[in-house]
């Protein structure tokens, strides 16, 4: 199956670039970009895409602000992408609130094309883009600089098993589900219905939401290994 993709940054050399190395794979298809977040949501109504490539800072409307319009849409759209962020380190302030949002992960501007690629593969598949240590470090530290929810996260943890807190717990140190069936002595096709089971538990949309909430509810302290 093709994968439709839109791609929203403010740079147009950027979006060139980006258009040309993924319309060039065979799976791959650009059907449409945008300047701003505005375009980005007015474009994605009209091309219905699966993955938006959003760029954290546009004109008129940043892409933190257009991520939260397309994965909360109002009443009577049907159409919702994954959303997977552009940005640099100098933004990073930005990734945490993303991913709370809903953006299923995101990726530095700077990375070499293959990885862009796979993540757009990755998000696509429905998945999130979560492996990257750098990833886990960002959520450890505005987890722990943010200021406490007026929920109780810890409370939405009460409903899981044992080992689905502790399968919960490693997708949020980074394990993929390989390396969580070799910790807990599992096949990984029961890793995966652990996944499911926690994810509908918790009526998360992908591992990125149980990424946040684990940090949120103190299953996971920032900065542990």
């Amino acid at each position: 199956m093709t994968i439709r993709v839109l791609i929203a940054d403010d740079q147009a050399m950027v979006r060139a670039g980006f258009a040309a190395l993924l319309s060039a794979q065979s799976d791959i298809d650009v059907v449409g970009d945008a300047a701003d977040g505005r375009q980005a949501l007015e474009v994605s109504g009209r091309t219905h895409p699966d993955v938006v490539l959003m760029d954290v800072r546009m004109p008129e409307m940043d892409g933190l602000e257009a991520a939260r319009r397309l994965l909360d849409p109002p009443p009577g759209v049907v159409h919702r992408p994954r959303v997977l962020m552009l940005t640099t380190f100098d933004v990073d302030d930005y990734v945490y609130e993303a991913l709370r949002a809903g953006a299923s992960g995101f990726l530095l501007k700077d990375a070499p094309p293959a990885d862009l690629i796979s993540a757009v593969r990755v998000v696509a598949a429905g998945d999130a883009l979560l492996a990257p240590s750098v990833t886990r470090r960002l959520i450890a530290d505005f987890a722990r600089n943010r200021p406490a929810p007026r929920r109780d996260p810890r409370l939405r943890l009460n409903g899981l098993t044992p080992r689905e807190t502790e399968v919960l717990e490693l997708i949020a140190r980074g394990l993929s589900n390989q390396e969580i069936a070799a910790r807990l002595v599992l096949a990984e096709q029961t890793v995966k219905t652990h996944i499911g089971r926690i994810l509908a538990k918790l009526d998360l949309r992908d591992r990125a939401q149980a990424v946040v909430l684990a940090y949120e509810s103190g299953l996971v302290q920032p900065g542990a290994q």
